[in-house]
């Protein structure tokens, strides 16, 4: 395995450690945090972020996952259609 390898693996990992937080703050709440020195909240930043770092490091090696804000937008617009929509259906609350 080389370099570029190994660090898309622990991108990977880094993606599944953050759909576990936000997993955890969907079934307990964002700022639950039971015996944990850190609620649920603190734990998704700090999964995002090390996320994050592995981006960067991707991109020192020549893989450029570049932050594109018409990508963002685009998303954005779609996924506020498809809540409208979710909401028309009922399986979306305004809470």
């Amino acid at each position: 395995m080389n370099r570029q390898e190994h660090l898309l693996i622990i991108m990977s990992e880094e993606c599944s450690e953050l759909a576990q937080d936000i997993s955890k703050a969907l079934r307990f709440g964002v700022h639950e945090q039971r015996d944990l020195p850190t609620n649920n909240l603190d734990r998704m930043q700090v999964e995002f972020n090390q996320l994050i770092a592995m981006r960067d490091m991707l991109w020192d090696e020549g893989i450029c996952l570049r932050d594109d804000y018409d990508v963002r937008r685009k998303k954005r617009v779609k996924v506020e259609k498809y809540l409208k929509y979710s909401e028309e259906c009922g399986t979306l609350t305004k809470e």
